[in-house]
């Protein structure tokens, strides 16, 4: 895979896979291309789910992402899990026996560079403490060519919420920060109020995107929602990745949330490749969508 430095932002999807690149060398200049790099996302993998008339391949898209993620010519230079892991389950014993068989077949992946979120199904019946004996902290920060990266907990609260403790964190951990440089937030649900009555937003998401917005080039990749979706708060974008599992109807286009039943028609709608080219202008994104189904 080439990675064009024209673009700030490079994304194409494989049922919730997400490439990003150029985030390095956007914001730097020409001279700096070697800080170019890219990243895949893959999110809302549901690992236990079983309803063969939502997904009759539910165990065979974990292992057919990470077989496309594998085939790359170029591997990424890291790959990271958005949340829900694993499907919910109350079953304390059975939420950890998904857990372990995810992080079995994620050992797969050629990248071993793989960092890990969670999601409500995996951390919001446990405060995250199943979760965080697999996969470490729920919260954290990282660095990598320049960029970046802070991943946020919006799932271990049973309301969704941030909360002041890490809202606290963020808020210190940003301050003194170069404001020019690109910074990258990872989360599960959706920071601005997408749709709160599908449960599709952070109480206090907005206190967070409060302190992000002094930052000219942030950017925020979350999942939650099964599908694509394209955000802007001011100047900092936000984009959504499709799930693994199962896609979901766009926001309150229905009386009620409900997962999409499997078409045999059209196997994998809505669990396609997409690719999203974005350029800066200043603090302006543009950004050109590019839609295909994984089965085409």
């Amino acid at each position: 895979m080439n990675i064009d430095r024209k673009d700030f932002l490079k994304l194409a999807g494989v049922g919730g896979v997400v490439f990003a690149s150029g985030l390095g060398g956007a914001a730097f200049a020409e001279e700096d291309e070697k800080d170019d790099f890219f990243f895949v996302q893959l999110t809302d993998t549901h690992w236990g789910f079983k309803d063969p008339k939502i997904n009759p391949e539910s165990e065979n898209t974990l292992r057919k992402a990470i077989a496309a993620v594998n085939s790359l010519e170029k591997q990424p230079d890291f790959i990271v899990f958005t949340g829900d892991l694993t499907d919910i389950t109350e079953d304390e014993g059975e939420r950890k026996r998904r857990m372990s068989q995810f992080k079995e077949i994620a050992a797969g992946l050629k990248c071993k560079t793989v960092r890990f979120m969670a999601g409500e199904h995996d951390a919001s019946l446990d405060a995250g403490a199943a979760y965080q004996k697999f996969f470490g902290k729920t919260h954290y920060t990282f660095d990598h060519k320049g960029v970046h990266f802070v991943a946020l907990d919006n799932v271990s609260d049973p309301h969704g919420a941030l909360g002041d403790a890490q809202l606290q964190w963020l808020a210190q951990h940003l301050k003194g920060r170069d404001r020019a440089k690109p910074l990258v937030i990872l989360t599960h649900r959706p920071l601005f109020d997408l749709a709160p009555a599908w449960d599709w937003a952070t109480p206090d998401g907005a206190k967070a995107v409060e302190l992000l917005l002094p930052f000219k080039n942030a950017t925020v990749f979350y999942g939650h929602i099964h599908q694509q979706h394209h955000y802007k708060t001011e100047h900092i974008a936000h984009h959504a990745g499709e799930s693994l599992m199962f896609p979901l109807p766009a926001p309150m286009s229905l009386p009620k949330k409900m997962k999409i039943p499997w078409n045999p028609d059209k196997p994998f709608a809505g669990l396609g490749f997409r690719e999203v080219k974005a350029e800066v202008y200043g603090v302006d994104t543009a950004y050109e969508l590019d839609q295909r189904e994984l089965g085409g």
